[in-house]
């Protein structure tokens, strides 16, 4: 299953591993594919996930250049036949190992910046509370496409540094306006943290785990067609971050 999910990207996968190993390849340690790719298979709308770690910090050219580069290997979903969405995120080596949180994020391209991008505004550097998560989910879900495998490379998080990082996804929804437009993003975001609190795993971004959440935590049937509806409704792209 693995396999056959990876062969459906491979060529889009191998254009945007090019343009990272073109920019960052003296200071390239990793670059892993996690996600829905490696863990409950890609969904229509779902994004290539790219977790890469260097050596250093980067320069504001090469920042530029790169995510300039890797506009051109991704398209918002529904808008081309044979590109989805990337998302790549990069730490430095010494940022994160040994593992302390909450961690610094070096870079992260996604479809939700392309006018930003476009318009050249790029995303500096930033503390990033949800490494916690993305970590725990390369470590226990992921293939290596350059360097060590994720559980051999990185520490493991502890779980109270994953649960502070969920706790603090939940302080983003206060009012309606806050998943006004998401109900998607919100609802799955919402069953992934529920899940994660009773069995400490991450389930795929774009999964409702509804088999595990009925072994996990009793739901009515009723419940269960009301979230698949809300899932099923499209919502506007991008996703507010």
């Amino acid at each position: 299953m693995r396999e056959a999910v990876i062969a459906e990207v491979s060529t889009q996968l191998s254009e945007v591993v090019g343009v990272i190993e073109r920019h960052l390849e003296p200071t390239l340690l990793a670059v892993h594919l996690y996600g829905s790719a490696v863990d409950g298979g890609l969904k229509p709308h779902s994004d290539i996930d790219l977790l890469v770690t260097v050596t250093v910090r980067l320069d504001e050219t090469t920042r530029r250049a790169l995510i300039n580069d890797l506009l051109e290997t991704s398209a918002s979903p529904g808008e081309s036949e044979i590109l989805r969405a990337v998302e790549v995120t990069i730490v430095v080596h010494d940022d994160i190992i040994p593992w302390r949180y909450p961690a610094k994020r070096e870079l992260q391209f996604g479809e939700w910046q392309r006018n930003d991008i476009l318009a050249g505004i790029f995303e500096p550097a930033t503390i990033d509370i949800d490494l916690a998560i993305l970590l725990t989910k390369a470590r226990e879900h992921s293939v290596a496409l350059v360097g060590p495998a994720a559980e051999e490379l990185f520490d493991p998080v502890p779980e109270q540094d994953l649960f502070e990082a969920l706790n603090e996804t939940l302080t983003l929804w206060n009012s309606p306006p806050d998943w006004a437009g998401d109900k998607r993003n919100v609802m799955l975001t919402l069953s992934r943290i529920w899940y994660s609190a009773v069995t400490g795993k991450i389930p795929p971004k774009d999964v409702l785990p509804t088999g595990q959440w009925n072994a996990c935590r009793p739901i009515s049937a009723r419940q269960l067609e009301a979230n698949r509806l809300i899932l099923e409704k499209e919502d506007p792209w991008p996703p507010p971050q």
